[in-house]
C-alpha cells in the first residue's frame, strides 16, 4: 500500500496544481477538500454500523471489502478519464523503474535548488507538523475508548465532526485564500491544531466533539493555504519532484512518529505524545511565520 500510494500521490497532486489557474488556486482545493469530506461522511456511521451488527472481525472484513472496490473505481477514473498536464518526450518502462530510481532520489534532493526558499521552508514546517500527528494518530480511538471512557459505537459517530465541518467551511475559506495571503490560513491551522490536541487529552465527550471541529476547520485550512501557497511557488515541472521529496521525507518522520508515540505510549505516558505532537506545531509556525514568502508572481 505504502509502494503504490507514494508512486501516484505525487503526480495526481501535481496533476491537480497543474489545472488548476493561479488566482483560483484556493477555491480549487477547496472544492478538491469538499469532494473527499463529502464523500467520506457517511463512513463513521457506516464503521459503527457494521461494528454494531457484525462485531470488530466481520465488521472490519466487510469495511475492507467496501475499501477494494471503491480503490477499484478510483483506479478506473484515473486510468480512463485524467488527461495527462505535461508532455513528455518519451514513455517510461517498468523496467527501468529500479534503474532510475537513485537518479530519481537524487533529483528529488537536488530540486531545492531550482525553487524559492520560501517552499523548502513551507514544505519542512508542514513536515513537522506531520511528524506531530503522527505520534498521536494511532491512538486517538484508543485514548478516546479506554482512557476517556467513551463508548467504542459513538467513537466513530463523533469522527464525523470531521467531514462534516470540512463539508461546511471549503468553499468560504478557499474564497478567503483567493483574496488575501495564502499564509494566514495555514498558520491558523498550526494553532487549530494545538488547540484541539489540548481540547482532546483533556476532554470529555463534548470536549471530543469541539476537537475534532476544529481538527476539520484546521484540515480544511491546510488543504486549500498550504496546498495553494506551494502551487504558486513551485513551478509545473518541478511539482512532481517537490511532491516526491515531501512524501519521500515525511513517511520517514511519520513511521518515526508512529514508533516514539507508541513507546511513549505504552511505557510512559498516554497523554505525553499529545503534549509533544502539541510542541511540534511551535516550529511549524515560526518557519512559516518567520521565513515563508508569498511570490509576486505565481508560478502557472
Amino acid at each position: 500500500m505504502a509502494i503504490f500510494n507514494s508512486t501516484y500521490q505525487p503526480a495526481l497532486m501535481a496533476m491537480i496544481a497543474d489545472s488548476l489557474p493561479p488566482e483560483k488556486r484556493g477555491m480549487g482545493f477547496g472544492i478538491v477538500t469538499l469532494i473527499g469530506s463529502a464523500s467520506t461522511t457517511p463512513a463513521p456511521i457506516v464503521a459503527a454500523l457494521l461494528y454494531s451488527n457484525f462485531g470488530l472481525i466481520k465488521g472490519m472484513s466487510i469495511g475492507y471489502g467496501i475499501v477494494v472496490a471503491f480503490f477499484l473505481a478510483a483506479a478506473f477514473l484515473r486510468v480512463f478519464r485524467l488527461k495527462e498536464t505535461v508532455k513528455v518526450t518519451e514513455r517510461p518502462h517498468i523496467s527501468d523503474l529500479w534503474k532510475s530510481y537513485p537518479i530519481a532520489v537524487k533529483e528529488n534532493f537536488g530540486v531545492w535548488k531550482k525553487v524559492p526558499k520560501s517552499l523548502f521552508y513551507l514544505v519542512w514546517a508542514l513536515i513537522i507538523v506531520q511528524l506531530g500527528f503522527s505520534v498521536v494518530m494511532l491512538f486517538f480511538p484508543v485514548y478516546a475508548v479506554r482512557d476517556l471512557l467513551i463508548e467504542e459505537a459513538i467513537w466513530p459517530i463523533l469522527t464525523a465532526a470531521v467531514p462534516i465541518t470540512t463539508i461546511i467551511f471549503s468553499i468560504p475559506i478557499g474564497k478567503i485564500v483567493d483574496k488575501m495571503n495564502r499564509k494566514i490560513p495555514t498558520l491558523v491551522a498550526f494553532v487549530l491544531f494545538a488547540i484541539s490536541m489540548w481540547l482532546f487529552v483533556h476532554g470529555n465527550i463534548w470536549l471530543v466533539v469541539i476537537s475534532l471541529i476544529l481538527v476539520g476547520a484546521a484540515m480544511v485550512m491546510m488543504n486549500t493555504g498550504a496546498g495553494a501557497l506551494m502551487a504558486d511557488l513551485t513551478p509545473k515541472m518541478e511539482r512532481g519532484k517537490v511532491n516526491a521529496f515531501m512524501n519521500f521525507t515525511g513517511f520517514i518522520f511519520m513511521a518515526l512518529g508512529n514508533f516514539i508515540g507508541g513507546f511513549l505510549y505504552e511505557h510512559v505516558s498516554h497523554m505525553l505524545p499529545f503534549y509533544i505532537a502539541i510542541a511540534l506545531v511551535i516550529p511549524s509556525f515560526i518557519l512559516t511565520l518567520a521565513l515563508v514568502k508569498e511570490p509576486e508572481k505565481r508560478e502557472e
